[in-house]
């Protein structure tokens, strides 16, 4: 049977560094726009991996997850006080670039369709239009000329032959 223990203990720490990055850093290498993105943690609730996201340059993003990492020992104490465990699990701060590769993913589709438009238009189609009577009887001025049918059909003059 699995053991929800994990994924409790993963959204209490993704709680506590959440506030831990808004409200009680103060390092100013963190970014402001820095959030959690997803938390692992490991099944014997020894160590935790925190995935941070963060918006910015690359340099940006090595300072905060330096900046994080010194941090380590404040914000392990935090969690240690909101879990109620015997022994803290030990953080490790990773970064997360699933955000920065959707992006790419969607900035890469969008150019693609845009692209592709612009195929279409380039070879445009041209429909050949209807003829002149066609479109006087479809716009309702002209009425086709009525046909007569044959007065026995085919099926009649067969069946006449055999009867």
């Amino acid at each position: 049977m699995k053991s929800f223990r994990p994924e409790r203990v993963a959204s209490v720490v993704r709680a506590v560094v959440s506030d831990a990055i808004t409200n009680r850093l103060n390092d100013p290498r963190i970014a402001p726009m820095s959030s959690v993105t997803r938390v692992q943690v490991s099944g014997d609730l020894e160590h935790v991996k925190v995935f941070v996201s963060v918006m910015g340059d690359p340099s940006a993003q090595r300072r905060t997850i330096a900046g994080l990492q010194s941090a380590q020992g404040h914000v392990q104490r935090l969690v240690a006080r909101k879990l109620p465990l015997r022994t803290c699990p030990r953080l490790s701060f990773h970064l997360d670039e699933s955000i920065k590769k959707g992006q790419e993913t969607i900035r890469l589709i969008e150019e693609t369709l845009a692209h592709d438009g612009m195929a279409q238009t380039d070879n445009h189609v041209e429909y050949p239009t209807a003829p002149e009577n066609d479109r006087q009887s479809i716009n309702g001025t002209h009425q086709p000329d009525l046909v007569e049918e044959p007065a026995e059909s085919e099926f009649d003059q067969l069946s006449g032959d055999v009867a």
